[in-house]
């Protein structure tokens, strides 16, 4: 048997998560009866967060978007990605049989839990995943002191 670190932090922003998503499918315009409808109307990309000793790294897939169309903006301690993803020109003489993928507008919205240095944020976009690098400000990474015998 492994044993783990509770990690009260990560377990209370994936149910703050699933309450979101919660909330928005209840209030929903679309009916329950109609799940291949209603995924359609909102979407949220899959995301990564991971963190090292120097900074965090947010990985989230964004196919099919241009970079123009992805806003990321982090301020007060909250790091807020959003964007569009535009439907195709409607074709005029085809019949779609199935659409599955996902238009609309998204926003994903992550409380950090340190301090980022703001001025050092970088991101990069290339074939479809947004990779953000977010790096950790001095006075919270820590400090190894070391003790010396006397």
């Amino acid at each position: 048997m492994a044993i783990t670190t509770w990690k009260p932090s990560r377990d209370l922003m994936n149910i703050q998560e699933e309450m979101n998503r919660l909330f928005d499918r209840f209030f929903s315009p679309l009916r329950w009866e109609e799940p291949e409808l209603a995924s359609t109307t909102a979407w949220y990309p899959q995301m990564d967060i991971k963190e090292n000793k120097d900074e965090f790294v947010v990985v989230a897939e964004i196919p099919g978007m241009k970079k123009d169309d992805i806003h990321v903006v982090y301020k007060d301690g909250v790091l807020s990605i959003e964007g569009e993803r535009k439907q195709e020109k409607e074709e005029k003489g085809v019949n779609y049989h199935r659409v599955e993928r996902q238009y609309g507008k998204f926003c994903r919205t992550f409380q950090m839990p340190t301090q980022i240095k703001q001025d050092q944020i970088s991101a990069k976009y290339k074939d479809g995943v947004l990779e953000l690098h977010l790096p950790k400000a001095e006075e919270v990474k820590a400090k190894e002191i070391e003790v010396k015998v006397s």
